[in-house]
């Protein structure tokens, strides 16, 4: 698959009306919508600057992924989810609440829903802790593997993470087992799964709800062992070379595409999937539930093994 180019004059035409009608609203309803408007004619001005044949870099893919106003799990499972009922707790510590899951209907089809939700306010985002786990919440996800295999019902997970949460308090409970643990339980399922990046894809965070039978990946999201930040930090000494570490971890939707790390790269909207809620929603799930069509031709040992042969056979390298 290929990756749409970017239409400059189309995106300009669309961030300058999306620039208008916040300052619009902010003026008939007194928010403050400053932070939002400021991104946005940076934007804008980015790409006046740009030569018609702009790429995006790999840092400037990241900021996308982190724009404000980005759709969240929530924001997708509200379009395109029905009878949806969100089960609580580990049955062993507590419920965590930066992930999320229980049954429902993917447009129409049954599924186990196991999403990473970040929170779409300052209260909410502290709340959820940024869409970082506990360990209860990938013990919360293993239950619910469970319970889809008990009822044959496939799993779709929506990944949206920095990374496992790195408090103490998580370490004490046992963060890096229960994500080990999450990982192996997920190679077992019987039933077909199917793992999308819709946003950040942070570290051993992400995988241990992201051992599908087909990982996709949103155009404007990023999926890596590690953030650039972090990265920067430990090479250089120095957070602020994230943009060159960047370019290394080639963590974009194209380079993993390349890399054969997922499957298929979900086109956004023109500027980012913030901009058109609705449209990026019909991708999503247009793509997952083409995936759940096509894997559910396969029986359970057929499920198995292609999940086992997809991740074994991650990674390459040459000898000279």
């Amino acid at each position: 698959m290929t990756i749409p180019s970017i239409d400059l004059k189309a995106t300009l035409k669309k961030l300058e009306a999306r620039v208008h009608d916040l300052e619009v609203t902010a003026r008939e309803t007194g928010q403050n919508l400053d932070s939002t408007i400021h991104t946005l004619r940076a934007e804008v001005e980015r790409l006046r600057m740009a030569p018609a044949n702009a790429v995006m870099t790999r840092w400037e893919r990241v900021q996308l992924a982190r724009a404000p106003g980005r759709p969240t799990a929530h924001d997708y499972t509200e379009r395109l989810v029905t009878d949806f009922t969100e089960l609580h707790g580990d049955r062993n510590f507590a419920d965590d609440h930066a992930l999320i899951g229980g049954p429902g209907r993917w447009q129409g089809r049954p599924v186990m829903l196991l999403m990473q939700q970040k929170g779409r306010d300052t209260k909410s985002r502290v709340r959820r802790r940024f869409g970082m786990s506990n360990p209860e919440g990938y013990r919360k996800a293993m239950r619910l593997m469970d319970l889809a295999d008990k009822f044959g019902l496939p799993v779709v997970c929506l990944i949206d993470t920095p990374g496992a949460y790195p408090g103490i308090e998580a370490e004490e409970r046992g963060q890096a087992w229960a994500i080990a643990e999450s990982i192996q339980r997920m190679v077992r399922l019987k039933v077909p799964a199917v793992c999308a990046v819709i946003g950040e894809g942070g570290s051993g965070g992400a995988l241990a709800i992201g051992v599908g039978n087909r990982v996709l990946i949103q155009e404007n999201a990023w999926y890596s062992v590690i953030s650039p930040e972090s990265c920067a930090a430990i090479l250089w000494r120095d957070s602020a070379q994230a943009p060159k570490a960047a370019e290394a971890l080639k963590l974009t939707a194209p380079d993993l595409l390349e890399l054969g790390i997922v499957e298929e790269v979900i086109p956004e909207p023109v500027g980012g999937a913030h901009l058109d809620l609705d449209a990026a929603a019909a991708a999503l799930g247009e793509a997952v539930g083409r995936h759940l069509d096509e894997l559910g031709l396969l029986n359970e040992g057929e499920l198995k093994a292609q999940r086992a042969a997809r991740f074994r056979a991650l990674g390459a390298f040459t000898e000279s």
